[in-house]
């Protein structure tokens, strides 16, 4: 795999952990209060599908998904889509940092693993 390869792969899952913000910022800055209970009214859906966060999400993935057929283009699919774990620890981190989500160390454990089989993949 070449350098320019895996920044693609880099920018793509990294893009995608970032939507992943942008959705959380996006459904908690809009009153779902009762959404669960209640059920969603249209109104409702109208705000959390049109706020800037969801937005800003789905626009982050439209640009990771093209980035990931250039990514398709250049390598084995069983090689470059391991690397879409490194979305979940970007998730996990970036979660913690933002939000002050609880990083127990379970989590910590299977973020250890998941970024060891992606450097045992990266070596095959």
């Amino acid at each position: 795999m070449t350098s320019g390869t895996f920044a693609l792969i880099l920018t793509s899952v990294t893009f995608s952990a970032l939507a992943q913000v942008l959705f959380k910022c996006g459904v908690t800055s809009v009153r779902t209060h009762g959404w669960l209970k209640d059920g969603i009214g249209v109104g409702t859906l109208a705000s959390i599908l049109f706020s800037p966060g969801v937005i800003g999400g789905l626009s982050l993935y439209g640009l990771g998904t093209v980035l990931w057929l250039g990514v398709l283009a250049r390598t084995e699919l069983s090689q470059a889509y391991p690397f879409v774990g490194i979305s979940f620890v970007l998730t996990a981190l970036l979660g913690h940092v933002l939000f002050q989500e609880n990083l127990s160390l379970a989590r910590i454990i299977g973020i250890t693993m998941i970024v060891a089989g992606i450097a045992f993949v990266a070596r095959s």
